[in-house]
């Protein structure tokens, strides 16, 4: 990790050197792994191997450098910036990767992250059949991750046809028993697969690793960008197979959210891996406030809908009657609608758990669950102006989701609620031990209405801001004066604290 001083205190930042090529094209090679590094809040370090002339059509040419030069710029960062997890890209020549070997042998890291970078997705080869051995019999036993897609699997196993699953757990086995201590099958290009399915294997457990095939041309670098994520998660301390998931999800968000961009004219364009590309302001972001938490509005698509209204209706009735913040649990194509209402009225809109759905309907931020996206990922991917929420019921929970760098914490179930089947619940006295220890305004959420609003408020303690409902409001008749109603309820619980 790289040491930076804080106060006359050392603190550590989680540091990758990626020994790898230069895509002129920025989407692919050492610039991908710059990129993902940043957005994961890591710093990176770079080695060139080689500087390629590419763009979205293929690889015009490649420029290997000297391998002498790659060992001095191998030893200025090792003898002198902590790293914590090397990983290697393009090695185009076999002196290469003795070199690299030697280095890390010289210089111990925490861990080695092969991407076995050997034919481009265009067809171009980048290193020839001389560095095969090489591979499989000194780098691969240093690894404690290899992450071949299906072509490269195939020519590391002597060109095994690989077209099931099935086949991508044999060869994962396989490549394991070469000596690496994990290997990650890519099943990206798996042909007739609904979902993108790739394969981790620890020696022991064999993983079935699936998420959405997003359909579109912009996925050159998303080998590297995977790669260069776990790395950024092991140098984080993560164990493997979580660094290995929340690359994969981080990976899946960045082609999702970047699916429709137009950059070249080849068939494989880059994606957007600090996810800012296709968010254009006119003005500037509207700064997150405390006492946005006043009344804060939960939608619900099932409510609405038995009262015969659409999410867009329901939300501009909410704002009507007062409501101070709005959170879509709905991801349909009414969050831009819903989004430009909020705005024109000076309301900041969250969406529940979606980072993608945040970004492309240009919503003010998200608010996520224990079980749901990291919260350091989801601010990593954010950036500093958006409004992250967490859900907490413990003093530990509050506690890192202030180190991790959330803007509030929505505590509870404080009641018992219909929303949320089998949710454990604090008590009014849990939602107190909370606020007073937490270092973020608090919202109450929970089975909270017009009958018991007021007992929560009137408990008097620093950080409670406000309270989150979801029934109250949505399972009304009218949304407007359901909304009036607790606001008024609000205002007279303050007032008699005060």
């Amino acid at each position: 990790m790289v040491s930076t001083e804080n106060n006359g205190h050392k603190m550590k930042i989680p540091h990758v050197m990626t020994v790898a090529g230069s895509d002129s094209g920025a989407g692919a090679g050492i610039q991908a792994d710059l990129k993902a590094c940043a957005a994961l809040g890591v710093y990176c370090s770079t080695v060139i191997t080689a500087v390629t002339a590419q763009n979205t059509v293929g690889v015009q040419g490649v420029n290997i450098l000297p391998e002498d030069f790659v060992a001095e710029q191998m030893k200025s960062v090792l003898s002198d910036m902590e790293v914590d997890v090397v990983k290697t890209g393009m090695l185009p020549s076999v002196g290469m990767v003795k070199v690299l070997l030697h280095s890390i042998k010289e210089y111990p890291v925490q861990a080695l992250v092969v991407d076995p970078v050997m034919v481009a997705t265009s067809g171009d080869v980048l290193a020839g059949s001389s560095v095969l051995p090489v591979f499989r019999q000194e780098l691969l036993p240093m690894a404690d991750l290899v992450t071949p897609n299906l072509k490269e699997a195939s020519y590391l196993l002597g060109g095994m046809h690989l077209e099931t699953v099935a086949d991508m757990r044999s060869a994962a086995k396989l490549i394991h028993d070469m000596g690496p201590r994990n290997v990650l099958v890519k099943g990206g290009d798996l042909p007739a697969s609904m979902d993108a399915v790739d394969v981790f294997f620890d020696g022991v457990n064999l993983y079935e690793l699936g998420s959405t095939r997003i359909n579109t041309r912009n996925t050159h670098g998303t080998g590297c960008t995977l790669a260069s994520s776990i790395a950024a998660e092991l140098a984080k301390g993560l164990p493997m197979l979580s660094a290995v998931k929340i690359a994969k999800r981080y990976v899946e968000t960045a082609l999702n959210y970047g699916k429709d961009m137009a950059i070249g004219r080849g068939p494989q364009g880059p994606f957007d891996h600090l996810l800012k590309l296709k968010v254009c302001r006119s003005v500037a972001p509207r700064a997150f406030c405390p006492s946005d938490l006043f009344l804060y509005a939960v939608t619900d698509s099932g409510m609405n809908g038995k009262w015969g209204r659409s999410i867009s209706d329901a939300v501009k009735a909410a704002i009507e009657g007062g409501a101070t913040i709005v959170q879509l649990r709905d991801f349909i194509e009414a969050a831009k609608e819903c989004v430009s209402i909020c705005h024109s009225k000076g309301v900041p809109i969250l969406i529940n758990d979606r980072v993608d759905v945040a970004l492309a309907s240009d919503a003010d931020g998200v608010h996520v669950g224990q079980s749901d996206m990291p919260v350091s990922l989801v601010r990593s991917l954010l950036g500093p102006e958006k409004i992250i929420g967490v859900s907490c019921k413990t003093l530990q929970q509050a506690h890192e989701a202030w180190i991790n760098g959330a803007d509030y914490i929505g505590s509870g179930g404080v009641f018992p609620t219909n929303t949320k089947a089998n949710n454990k619940t604090i008590g009014l006295d849990g939602l107190k031990e909370v606020c007073l220890a937490s270092k973020l305004p608090v919202v109450a959420i929970g089975g909270i209405g017009l009958s018991n609003a007021h007992s929560v408020m009137e408990i008097n303690v620093p950080n409670l801001e406000g309270v989150a409902v979801v029934s109250a409001l949505f399972n009304a008749e009218c949304v407007s004066s359901a909304t009036k109603q607790l606001h008024e309820i609000l205002k007279q619980a303050v007032q008699t604290r005060k």
